[in-house]
């Protein structure tokens, strides 16, 4: 528990600052807790505030309930009421009261009741009692309905009324049970075994709302396994949509009140005969537009229709028509054929050999040929006779024959110049008969160097 703070000696404290220090202490010093007890002194305020006493035989404390939470309650409190509150301890600083600010409400011995169905739940659920995938799926369009719930229950006339509203081609049959008292488990089983041993589709499980104790037939494991064992779905419809029970998680489908379990159930007549009707009306304009479509190519169809001697006529006359354009076409094709002949009898009389008139153009081509020839080999003489003249001229030996000599080095190249040679340079000399070797004595310089 945390330590208080304390003032020095001498501080002086208003009554302000100590009523904030007994809220803080309080407040840190105990957690939100459950505590039980009777209501005394209860006032509903316009705000929506609720304020009461919570007392036992030694000792009471106030209490206060603010708006936000008493709106999820769900009940209403009345005087000399037992009830367990889950309540934070505080101090009302104003007046300097100690009270209780209440977070929940619950009437006492729940908290007993909630832990069994806390524990049942979850043995059922671990055994897979409430598997998604175990849960059957509701007829779209029942004939037959079976309802298990009391004759008296005011549940029942809320489902009757919704099933005559929604859907009065429904076959109802009721399986009266007990739904509250000590028999109340074993007399829901039961009838939950005949309803579905019965002719019937689905199953409606229903009661009206009530107090955790009122509804706690349902809260029984007999019941649960009464549900699963039915060969129908179960539809659960028991009690308001903020309470619970167990056979909620082991129906089929659970409603939030017994009236929606009937709505759930029952397809809703008008709307379907609405729809019907739509997709009638639907179905009669398609109808219409394709007998529309149909006598409309029927027409064209008709317009293209010919009678057989009509269509004989014509075809007779599409003949006649071919046969005038063949014997046309092979007119116009002997005509041609006999020009071509014709102009191919021209060229080949034209091409055909003439002996006398050939001979005689021989003749005159051969003396033509004998005269070109004599004329070319007279112009080819005497063409040679020139080139020969002209090559006698520029033969070295023709000179060598006037009494010139040629000189020629070592390295067989003619000596054109004096200056290229030196006293003891041998040379070889040609002359038009013969040659000689010889050796230079002197070299003479050209006049011009001088």
């Amino acid at each position: 528990m945390p330590t208080p703070p304390t003032p020095s000696d001498n501080a002086i404290l208003s009554v302000s600052s100590l009523n904030r220090l007994v809220r803080d202490c309080l407040e840190a010093a105990f957690p939100l807790m459950w505590v039980g007890g009777e209501i005394s002194n209860l006032t509903y305020a316009a705000s929506g505030h609720v304020y009461f006493s919570l007392k036992d035989a030694n000792a009471q404390v106030r209490c206060v309930m603010w708006r936000s939470r008493a709106q999820t309650l769900g009940w209403r409190l009345e005087n000399g009421q037992k009830i367990e509150a889950r309540a934070l301890v505080s101090f009302y600083e104003p007046r300097g009261e100690f009270q209780l600010n209440v977070e929940a409400i619950r009437r006492a011995g729940q908290g007993d009741l909630f832990e069994r169905f806390l524990r049942l739940k979850a043995k059922l659920e671990a055994e897979g009692l409430f598997a998604p995938e175990a849960k059957r799926p509701l007829p779209a369009f029942p004939r037959r309905l079976a309802i298990v719930t009391s004759p008296q229950a005011a549940a029942l006339r809320d489902v009757l009324t919704t099933l005559h509203r929604r859907a009065p081609h429904l076959r109802i049959s009721l399986f009266p049970t007990l739904v509250q008292g000590e028999n109340s488990p074993d007399s829901i089983a039961s009838a939950l075994a005949q309803a579905a041993a019965s002719d019937c589709e689905v199953i409606i499980l229903c009661r009206g709302g009530g107090s955790i104790e009122d509804l706690w037939a349902f809260n029984e494991e007999v019941v649960a396994r009464a549900i699963r064992a039915s060969t129908i779905p179960v539809v659960s419809g028991v009690g308001h949509e903020t309470d619970f029970t167990i056979v909620d998680f082991a129906a089929d489908l659970r409603a939030p009140t017994p009236t929606a379990a009937a709505e759930l159930v029952s397809p809703d007549r008008d709307a379907w005969l609405a729809r019907l009707t739509e997709l009638q009306r639907h179905l009669a304009r398609g109808l219409q537009r394709r007998l529309d479509n149909q006598q409309q190519r029927l027409d064209w169809l008709a317009t293209r229709l010919i009678h057989p001697a009509e269509r004989l006529r014509q075809r007779s006359q599409e003949t006649r028509a071919l046969g005038d354009r063949l014997h046309r076409a092979l007119g116009k094709q002997a005509e041609v054929s006999a020009l071509r002949l014709t102009a191919l009898g021209k060229r080949l009389e034209r091409a055909r050999p003439q002996p006398p008139q050939r001979l005689e153009r021989l003749q005159q081509l051969g003396s033509r040929l004998q005269q070109a020839e004599k004329q070319q080999r007279y112009m080819r003489s005497t063409k040679l006779n020139s080139l020969a003249r002209g090559l006698s001229q520029l033969d070295p030996h023709a000179v060598l024959s006037r009494g010139y000599a040629i000189a020629v080095g070592i390295d067989g190249r003619a000596v054109r110049d004096a200056a290229t040679l030196a006293a003891g340079t041998a040379l070889k000399l040609s002359f038009a008969h013969g040659g000689a070797e010889v050796t230079v004595d002197q070299v003479v310089p050209s006049r011009e160097a001088d």
